[in-house]
């Protein structure tokens, strides 16, 4: 006589909370977009130089303290800023 094996698996289901926390909280928030916002002011400080008449070069326009110093750096920062952002602890979070 042939016996049959019956198996039946059993599936767990994983219940969503509902209540879960952000992986940041509003000062990293505030952090990355004063961030975002040193960068986009890099970008615009170092856009720029047209000159009225395009067969001349502007020396001191294109290499002007502004563009070539300022604007970097500020950019610079706000990349720190960023990363500073996203590396910070919420202050709520309890392990």
């Amino acid at each position: 006589m042939a016996t049959t094996k019956t198996t039946t698996t059993t599936t767990t289901k994983k219940t969503v909370e509902r209540n879960q926390p952000f992986l940041f909280d509003k000062s990293n928030y505030m952090w990355m977009i004063g961030g975002v916002a040193l960068i986009l002011l890099g970008f615009v400080l170092m856009s720029g130089g047209k000159s009225p008449d395009p067969h001349k070069f502007n020396y001191d326009e294109i290499y002007s303290f502004r563009r070539i110093t300022l604007a970097p750096l500020l950019i610079l920062i706000g990349f720190a800023v960023e990363v500073y952002a996203i590396m910070k602890k919420p202050a709520d979070i309890t392990e």
